[in-house]
């Protein structure tokens, strides 16, 4: 069996998915989303970019014939070729890799880049070093891991081991050095934790993480396993840590948890005095599938309330290119009865002055109307725009002090019996519906992308769309909320 980068990669992100991979249905894979094609892309384009800047060869042979692979590759090696794009180095079945055997397994390493350095190998006074192109900004782990997989390959053919690899990421093309003493140990641990894993009869437990989870082409699967099971880890509040921290203490059901007392999870790693009296509602809430009142909500004189104008404010940004090109603002009059969304749209990078400046147009003729937005990327944005644009204070200050963040306000308020606590989950579970019932965020970015590749205009209108149901969602919510928080403490006080 084959063992390569990607099985370790992806091991590290979800012990459940390289068994998947290996074992699963592959009739069973989700079809890539949007987002995903967006992301192997702009990698694409990264590694061309690079690639531009250097004088590489690639090993010539049939696709999938790594023996064929290895031996083009050891031939530029011996050549000392500087630079090897994409070469293929195997370690066969029984060959010791640091003095370990991995009977019955082939480790099959294919690096960005070999980059020729002096030193003393089994080619002549030369060695190689593994680098690779990443498409982050920081070397997280996982990269690091992923670099001392390919080193510990390329040492076992060359017969020297590099001290330092490197990742090139795309921060300004600057090349971090992975120092390989200290990463080798640990790709070595976490290679003989996924052979076990491979080696088990059956898949580790289903853990859904929604950041994590939802690009994985077995996602379906896997969440209609933990639905199936009405497993803990759809429970907002359930991190890793804290399901390992329940799991010690046999807490495995919404049940068990919705009737534990806070006080046995307090003490517990990733638990406080705050986190595990919510948490136990929060149990509670989808236990019995209505909202429940936090433990220590709010005063009620915090919460938000109804003003005669209120604007409504969501953003649609482009995170590769920096760039906020749709500020949309719904305003409701409750005087007049009526509600006008205004989309401030910036057809290319230079426009986001321009849009940022009709926001700004458009708020300051409500001086005195609250500004609503969900969870904080609106007030941060806000402030940054500001400062890119030389915005004077007098003008800004004033517009942010009228912000309120609705997601704050109601999971400081309310626990709900939602799987997640995104601006999507609540308003469905209150029965609003986004006229385009696949659009979300990750979308959006996929289109913009594509209508500055192809002009079309419709993608834009798509966006627009997207973005009032956005701000009218919100508007839904917080509406919910003033009025559920009211009658809540009306009842008890009755």
């Amino acid at each position: 069996m084959l063992i390569n980068a990607e099985h370790l990669l992806q091991y590290q992100r979800c012990k459940r998915r390289p068994f998947l991979d290996i074992h699963g249905e592959k009739s069973q894979r989700n079809a890539p989303n949007e987002l995903l094609l967006k992301l192997q892309q702009d990698k694409k384009a990264h590694r061309l970019g690079i690639l531009a800047t250097l004088t590489c060869q690639k090993p010539d042979y049939p696709r999938g014939n790594w023996e064929a692979g290895q031996a083009a590759t050891l031939e530029l090696m011996h050549q000392g070729v500087e630079y090897i794009h994409q070469g293929v180095l195997l370690v066969n079945n029984n060959e010791l890799v640091d003095e370990v055997s991995y009977e019955g397994y082939t480790l099959l390493s294919r690096p960005d880049l070999l980059v020729k350095q002096p030193g003393q190998s089994c080619f002549g006074d030369w060695m190689y070093v593994p680098a690779n192109i990443e498409l982050g900004k920081r070397p997280k782990q996982e990269y690091q891991v992923v670099i001392a997989f390919h080193a510990q390959v390329l040492a076992t053919v060359q017969g020297v081991t590099p001290q330092t690899a490197w990742l090139l990421l795309r921060n300004k093309n600057t090349d971090y050095a992975v120092d390989l003493t200290k990463w080798i140990p640990q790709m070595q641990h976490i290679l003989e934790e996924f052979i076990q894993v491979v080696e088990s009869p059956d898949p580790p437990e289903v853990f859904i993480s929604r950041q994590k989870c939802n690009l994985c082409h077995w996602y379906n699967e896997c969440y209609a396993i933990a639905q199936s099971q009405k497993h803990l880890s759809l429970l907002p509040g359930v991190t890793p840590v804290r399901y390992t921290q329940l799991q010690t203490i046999a807490i495995n059901t919404l049940e068990s948890l919705a009737n534990t007392n806070p006080i046995i999870l307090e003490n517990l790693p990733g638990f406080d005095a705050q986190v595990a009296p919510k948490l136990v509602v929060q149990a509670q809430s989808a236990l019995q599938r209505r909202p429940l009142i936090l433990p220590s909500p709010l005063p009620t004189e915090n919460i938000t309330f109804t003003a005669p104008v209120e604007l409504y404010f969501d953003i649609e940004a482009q995170p590769d290119l920096d760039l906020n090109y749709l500020l949309g603002v719904l305003v409701v009059d409750r005087q007049t009865n009526t509600e006008q969304f205004y989309s401030f749209l910036a057809e290319n990078l230079a426009e986001e002055e321009l849009v940022w400046q009709q926001f700004l147009d458009l708020v300051w003729q409500y001086p005195e109307a609250p500004i609503y937005h969900f969870c904080v990327y609106e007030f941060d944005t806000v402030k940054r725009l500001a400062k890119l644009y030389h915005t004077p204070y007098s003008s800004v200050r004033p517009v942010l002090n009228r912000f309120v963040d609705v997601y704050e306000q109601l999971t400081q308020s309310v626990a709900l019996p939602v799987e997640s606590y995104a601006l999507k989950a609540i308003a469905r579970w209150l029965g609003f519906e986004w006229r385009d019932q696949e659009a979300n965020g990750a979308k959006c970015i996929y289109w913009y992308d594509q209508w500055l590749t192809t002009g079309d205009r419709t993608l834009l209108e798509l966006i627009q769309r997207y973005n009032e149901d956005d701000c009218r969602a919100t508007y839904n919510v917080k509406d919910w909320l003033v009025n559920f928080i009211q009658d809540e403490y009306n009842w008890r006080l009755a």
